[in-house]
């Protein structure tokens, strides 16, 4: 591993000591749906007896870090976004992915309504309107697998990107940006992705994309739990569980919008979501038990508010 990648790993991990197998360590990196997914996790697996610690981190610390053994959990591996950095492991059997806990994902660039029905659908109308986009591509982070995607499809000139900018800053920074645009009806062209609070709140369309840069489908993703493979293997119980933790995409939209964008509570979002779906607890805990081989749907039953 390179110096610098094994510094952030120990930077990452210095205040904390893997436990045994009744403690997880979840790998959070600085996005609202995997924030509250996890949230939402670690208050249904404490009261069966579970220490967990969630960890934001960076995306490529987190994969580092599974394979370390020092993550155990990760609910945002978006594929194909992070097939670079999934692939290799996966065959490895460094990590096993259990799920696709989001239905419906997808991401691509997006532009604002006004400017898909200007005539500007596809990535490949945008090289012909580059001045009108000041040649710049907005973006979420660097050394994201989005940023990753579009720096290879300029270097490698895709639909003839070739002189355009990445403007790579946070997501928050980025879609602050983006509105600031459609306040202005001025045009912009980020990565956009749901579920997200943005398709409920932005004027936006998703272009086309026939190349498929973000993978197939124009984008189409899943959005996989990834464990450790050793630590699923010798936690079959946790490993059921996380097989059966998934949301619909308007339902992690809703997450995100109330945590990311309405700025509530993360514990009382997840909570108001538990409590809001009683049924949907209930079937990801079938077959579950606590830490002491009981029942787990009856004892997170008896703590909810119905």
């Amino acid at each position: 591993m390179p110096l610098v990648a094994t510094a952030l790993l120990s930077a990452a991990f210095a205040s904390t000591t893997h436990g045994d197998d009744q403690t997880l360590d979840f790998g959070v990196p600085a996005w609202p749906g995997i924030t509250v997914k996890t949230e939402i996790a670690e208050q249904l697996l404490n009261p069966l007896g579970y220490e967990t610690r969630a960890q934001e981190i960076g995306l490529q610390v987190i994969y580092q870090g599974m394979e370390s053994g020092d993550i155990d959990v990760f609910l945002g591996a978006w594929l194909p976004a992070q097939r670079d950095m999934f692939t290799p492991r996966k065959e490895s059997g460094l990590l096993i992915d259990v799920a696709n806990n989001v239905d419906g994902a997808q991401m691509t660039l997006a532009v604002p309504t006004y400017i898909y029905e200007s005539g500007i659908q596809s990535f490949a109308d945008l090289a012909e309107n580059r001045d009108l986009f000041n040649g710049q591509i907005l973006s979420f982070g660097a050394g994201s697998a989005a940023s990753e995607i579009l720096h290879d499809a300029i270097d490698n000139d895709a639909w003839e990107l070739g002189d355009w900018r990445l403007v790579d800053t946070s997501e928050i920074a980025m879609l602050s940006a983006a509105r600031d645009a459609i306040d202005r009806e001025q045009a912009v062209v980020w990565v956009g992705w749901t579920p997200h609070w943005m398709n409920l709140e932005l004027p936006m369309r998703y272009l086309e994309d026939p190349e498929n840069l973000f993978g197939k489908n124009n984008g189409e993703s899943d959005v996989l739990t990834l464990l450790r493979a050793d630590y699923a293997e010798a936690n079959p119980n946790i490993t059921t569980f996380f097989e059966q933790f998934s949301f619909t995409a308007d339902e992690q939209s809703w997450m995100i919008q109330a945590f990311g964008q309405d700025e509530r509570a993360l514990s009382e979002v997840a909570q108001e979501w538990i409590s809001n779906h009683p049924e949907r607890v209930e079937a990801m805990l079938a077959d579950v038990t606590n830490t002491d081989g009981e029942p787990a749907w009856p004892i997170i039953k008896a703590q909810l508010t119905l």
